[in-house]
């Protein structure tokens, strides 16, 4: 394996490669509109939240899947069809990015909380291929059940599933890189040599600033053209 091939470049996706709402807001969005979102589904998901908060407070609301029980998974391809029509709003500077780092060969990851069947229908709008790791869910006789399958991935799962990565792959993390933009990527961020806070919330930013980090803002502004450049591997190729 060639030094280019041995670094990894770990992007979270909603606020880091695509603006806001998330791929789960735009498809709930999605299923409201169609009358698939019914007051049962609602209150599943407010009982389940209630059960599990004083439990697990995170699990509550980002493990929740419960508005989706009892849905017809058919309705992910419908909805990643009209994608067609109104194309994610990638951020340019993030798909820049992807790119600088394939051109190096190295190995591109995303590493996302959001839902993996909706992140895998809309791949073909990615600026190229790239590894997926995002949260599955449930489904039994092509239903959602509202169940996580696993663990969301978020906060400590991003930096395990980084690590998975890693030692399957023979990636050297000390030269790798990660991008995300919460606090729940914190995790995923230090375990890597060349963390990149990135559009970065309020509490993120304050922990990059502990730790020495530099926050990037990636443009919002789809005009925009230039191509991201990391700072520390430029340096470092310059050598």
């Amino acid at each position: 394996m060639s030094e280019p091939e041995r670094i990894g470049a770990f992007f979270d996706f909603d606020g880091t490669l695509m603006e806001p709402p998330s791929l789960e807001r735009r498809f709930f969005a999605y299923l409201y509109k169609r009358g698939e979102i019914q007051r049962e589904n609602c209150e599943r998901w407010a009982a389940h939240a209630t059960r599990a908060f004083l439990r697990e407070p995170r699990a509550a609301f980002r493990a929740n899947k419960f508005y989706l029980a009892g849905i017809h998974d058919s309705f992910v391809e419908e909805w990643a069809g009209t994608i067609a029509k109104n194309p994610l709003p990638l951020l340019p500077d993030g798909a820049a990015q992807i790119r600088w780092h394939l051109e190096r060969g190295h190995r591109v990851v995303l590493v996302t909380g959001t839902l993996a069947p909706l992140l895998r229908a809309v791949a073909s709008h990615l600026p190229a291929r790239v590894v997926i790791h995002a949260t599955e869910v449930e489904i039994t006789n092509q239903l959602f059940t509202g169940c996580v399958h696993g663990e969301h991935l978020s906060f400590d799962a991003k930096a395990s599933a980084v690590m998975r990565e890693a030692a399957e792959c023979g990636l050297d993390l000390a030269e790798s890189f990660a991008y995300g933009n919460e606090v729940s990527d914190l995790a995923m961020l230090e375990t890597v040599g060349h963390p990149m806070p990135v559009n970065a919330s309020w509490r993120l930013k304050r922990e990059a600033h502990k730790r020495g980090w530099s926050v990037c803002t990636w443009s919002r502004a789809s005009r925009v053209k230039k191509k991201s450049r990391n700072v520390a591997l430029a340096a470092k190729e310059a050598q």
